[in-house]
């Protein structure tokens, strides 16, 4: 597969929340979102088999998301990889690498209009060395602690794009 080509595509659907502080499932016009609290940092978790076509470069984390009511300031989204791999990592508890963010994105001044931000990574450790063939989670947070955006944020779509 040449690079800059779709991975995978994660929808609403997919998540595996969290224990606590988890975004919640809800619809907008029957869409599944997952809904993103303004005041907490509230993340979804997604896991994944890396596609045998991964030429092993970049991947850029596309957030396709709306707002429930804010029609001004900034929404503020991290991001992480977890390796799972070959006996890389004991699934009793967590190891995420260090979050990769999009901050001070202006939200669309219209509630319900999708926005699309980047959060860009390079091969090896910024993604926790995740491989061709390797089991990995990807986590979302909001960052609601540095963002001033009122209301949820409501993600629709992830996508993983090499780059």
């Amino acid at each position: 597969m040449a690079s800059g080509n779709t991975l995978l595509v994660f929808t609403p659907l997919h998540n595996e929340p969290p224990s606590a502080n988890f975004a919640t499932l809800d619809t907008r016009n029957l869409h599944p979102v997952l809904d993103f609290d303004a005041a907490t940092n509230w993340s979804a978790i997604f896991s994944a088999v890396m596609p045998r076509a991964y030429d092993g470069g970049g991947v850029t984390v596309y957030l396709h998301y709306s707002m429930s009511s804010a029609e001004a300031d900034t929404v503020d989204w991290d991001v992480a990889f977890e390796l799972i791999g070959d006996q890389d990592l004991d699934i009793d508890g967590d190891s995420f690498a260090a979050v990769n963010s999009v901050d001070d994105t202006i939200v669309p001044g219209t509630t319900g209009l999708v926005d699309i931000v980047t959060v860009a990574f390079t091969n090896g450790a910024d993604m926790d060395s995740v491989t061709v063939g390797d089991g990995f989670r990807l986590i979302v947070t909001r960052d609601a602690a540095s963002d001033d955006a009122a209301g949820d944020a409501e993600l629709v779509f992830v996508e993983l794009k090499e780059t």
